[in-house]
């Protein structure tokens, strides 16, 4: 069976060293830059890197965006909490699932995905946190905070990939990508 054009010629290594940065920017935008904790138990915190997942979701084949999600915020729990990062590994993979990485960043399907992970990223931690504290009402405290982290990484994402797109970073995405 034959591939699709752009499937069989797409530049590995390109992917792997683009799919690096974005997972090192969710590490930084993730960790450290507007890293706020929230709870005084649950070591939680809000974050910005989930908008750069998303980011990576509509300009990366999957399994490269699959990569960026759970290496990014892995990693950034590993340095922060620790024991948020087995769920934010699933999470973030199941965040990428959704997202079109062919065409406008900004797609319909792309804004609607958005706005669906922020009810995935509630009710993930909500669940991670019933499984860590043994209780269904404790972690009902953390979903207003897991949700205004989850709408303003959806706002970030949207607004930078509304300046993407207008810069035509598609097709310069593209040209690196993808051999001729």
């Amino acid at each position: 069976m034959r591939q699709k054009n752009s499937e069989r010629n797409l530049n590995h290594s390109a992917a792997i060293c683009f799919s690096a940065l974005m997972a090192a920017i969710v590490i930084i935008m993730t960790a450290y830059i507007l890293h706020i904790p929230i709870g005084v138990s649950s070591g939680g915190y809000i974050h910005l890197g989930d908008a750069f997942i998303c980011l990576a979701a509509c300009l990366l084949p999957q399994p490269y965006a699959l990569a960026v999600g759970a290496v990014g915020a892995g990693v950034a729990d590993l340095l922060t909490a620790p024991v948020w990062a087995p769920a934010s590994v699933i999470i973030k993979i199941l965040m990428t699932l959704a997202f079109k990485s062919d065409g406008k960043i900004l797609c319909r399907r792309n804004v609607i995905v958005s706005v669906q992970t922020v009810v995935l990223t509630v009710a993930g931690y909500y669940l991670a946190e019933v499984i860590l504290f043994s209780n269904w009402k404790t972690p009902l405290v953390s979903v207003p905070f897991n949700a205004a982290q989850g709408i303003g990484s959806a706002v970030v994402f949207i607004i930078m990939g509304a300046a993407l797109d207008k810069a035509g970073i598609r097709s310069m995405m593209n040209r690196f990508l993808y051999r001729n």
